[in-house]
């Protein structure tokens, strides 16, 4: 049994430093999304993402935006996505990515409790929901709580004073913390917005976890180095995916990709150095 209530938090804190991946469900196709999930699990990923594609992904950059539209046009529907979590057997705890209509208008009526209900029965174990503000988070904050799910908040480079103090009061499982302003989308390297965040959110005893724009094991490295507790992983595994020329190939990059990110947010945490004051005295015989 884990000492931790959520399996969100139990699987950042035990498998530290952690990978979370990201890539969007349907995309080319549920089935192959199944095996993709599958490779990630392998290659060491602690949590993984599936993006619930929308027609207006706000948060996305172009990589995953043409992700969404391919998932679409093949006809993934929310619950074709919930039968394809229905289905899945993974180490990894699993979260769903969408956006608050699609949570909202789930059921028969506007109402955010069927799609948490569904979520839980299908054994999600956390929602995140870019376009949520926090001010307006309160029924889906209790309908998660009532079926034991997290609901992660990004925050912004920007974010602070009241509003940081808003939304840290209302996440659970981990902080996802926007390494940059804008979209999603792969980088070249990381952010120093991503320092600062880091530092800001020091004071908070919730896990905290980098993405936008990782997509290399130094980013993952650096990233830990810098006092995050995981890194997160989308545009790079999508871009994978939309290239490769058959999905079993595409599986084996995943994997492969997986194990290489995983490497170096191991070896951030590797290179923390303890401050020599920190360290106690030896015994004297």
């Amino acid at each position: 049994m884990s000492e931790y209530d959520s399996d969100i938090e139990a699987a950042i804190r035990e498998d530290h430093p952690a990978l979370i991946t990201y890539i969007t469900a349907g995309d080319p196709s549920l089935e192959d999304t199944k095996a993709y999930v599958e490779a990630l699990d392998r290659g060491g990923s602690d949590l993984i993402e599936l993006g619930l594609p929308f027609s207006e992904p706000i948060a996305e950059g172009q990589t995953i935006q043409a992700a969404i539209n391919r998932a679409l046009a093949a006809g993934t529907t929310p619950e074709g996505f919930f039968e394809l979590v229905d289905d899945l057997e993974t180490e990894a705890p699993l979260l769903v990515m969408t956006y608050y209509n699609m949570i909202l208008q789930y059921g028969d009526e506007p109402d955010v409790r069927p799609f948490v209900e569904r979520a839980a029965e299908a054994g999600l174990s956390g929602i995140i929901v870019p376009d949520l503000p926090a001010e307006e988070a309160e029924p889906l904050r209790a309908a998660c709580d009532d079926h034991g799910l997290d609901l992660v908040f990004i925050i912004a480079p920007t974010t602070e004073g009241e509003r940081l103090e808003t939304i840290m009061s209302h996440v659970s499982g981990f902080a996802y913390v926007q390494a940059r302003l804008g979209t999603t989308g792969a980088r070249a390297n990381v952010s120093g917005a991503t320092h600062d965040s880091l530092a800001r959110l020091s004071e908070y005893d919730v896990p905290k976890a980098v993405g936008f724009g990782v997509s290399e094991g130094d980013h993952a490295a650096e990233i830990i180095e810098a006092g995050a507790d995981g890194v997160i992983v989308g545009s790079a595994l999508v871009e994978i995916i939309a290239d490769a020329d058959t999905p079993e190939a595409a599986v084996d990059r995943l994997e492969a990709k997986a194990r290489e990110l995983k490497r170096g947010a191991r070896r951030g945490a590797d290179s923390i150095t303890v401050d020599p004051e920190d360290t106690p005295e030896p015994e004297q015989p």
